[in-house]
């Protein structure tokens, strides 16, 4: 059984500055997941067509995000009642660098995504400061009125294809919790395609060879339903049920 490092090893190596460079102002975002099983067959068969983002000899990358969430989870619900004009409001760790950012994504009406964030420094439960000025002007909440809601933990693979055309993130080792509980997907990788219009998709057409399709998915929102038992999953529940399945049939 090969380890996810002795997986990524053939993949020549990019650099963040160089990977900043893929502009992709008009873009298609894909989300795929599957068994882990799959992963080694599928890495194999992208190492020669695409370069491994490399951060001070780190290619798997530690990732640890806090959500805010209202006490009565209204910035979930939104999303669950696919409200237009929603927020996600989080505080991302990396864990190799220790660089850490709050962060907030705005869907507006017209299904365009929208990301600010700035650079944070100390408790990343607390929202003070030029933090608080961003949430206040950005969403017109304070930051009494949110808690911490859920942490997600994954490790990361970034991969970029040499035409520079397509990004492409891999996560693996999901991991979730709040103040009352945790739980683990170790048998499930996530894959986020983002391409050009203009250009076609390798890893696309590999996973839809290995019967892998597209489909919408929130971490924050699995995660959330995941541990608050009682709370409304109607349009989630064949979503977590595949997830579930994904988890525990991994072969």
């Amino acid at each position: 059984m090969f380890t996810i490092d002795e997986m990524i090893t053939p993949f020549e190596s990019i650099s963040l500055d160089k990977m900043d460079e893929v502009k992709l102002l008009d873009r298609i975002d894909s989300k795929f997941i599957f068994k882990s099983a799959k992963l080694p067959g599928i890495l194999a068969q992208l190492s020669a067509a695409y370069f491994i983002l490399e951060v001070g000899e780190v290619r798997l990358q530690r990732y640890e995000t806090l959500y805010f969430d209202t006490p009565g989870h209204q910035l979930y619900l939104k999303h669950h009642n696919k409200r237009r004009n929603r927020f996600k409001i989080r505080c991302r760790k990396y864990v190799d660098s220790g660089l850490c950012y709050f962060e907030i994504k705005f869907k507006n009406n017209k299904g365009r995504t929208i990301k600010e964030r700035n650079r944070q420094k100390g408790s990343q439960e607390e929202i003070t400061g030029k933090q608080e000025r961003l949430l206040t002007t950005a969403t017109k909440m304070t930051p009494d009125m949110l808690v911490p809601s859920l942490w997600v933990n994954f490790s990361r693979i970034t991969l970029v294809n040499h035409g520079l055309s397509e990004r492409v993130t891999i996560d693996t080792g999901l991991n979730f919790r709040n103040g009352a509980a945790g739980c683990s997907f170790p048998g499930v990788v996530i894959a986020e395609v983002k391409r050009s219009r203009s250009g076609s998709s390798g890893i696309s057409e590999i996973l839809h060879k290995e019967h892998i399709h597209e489909i919408k998915f929130s971490k924050y929102c699995m995660g959330t339903l995941s541990l608050n038992n009682g709370i409304k999953y109607n349009n989630f529940k064949q979503k977590l049920l595949y997830l579930n399945k994904l988890n525990h049939d991994n072969s």
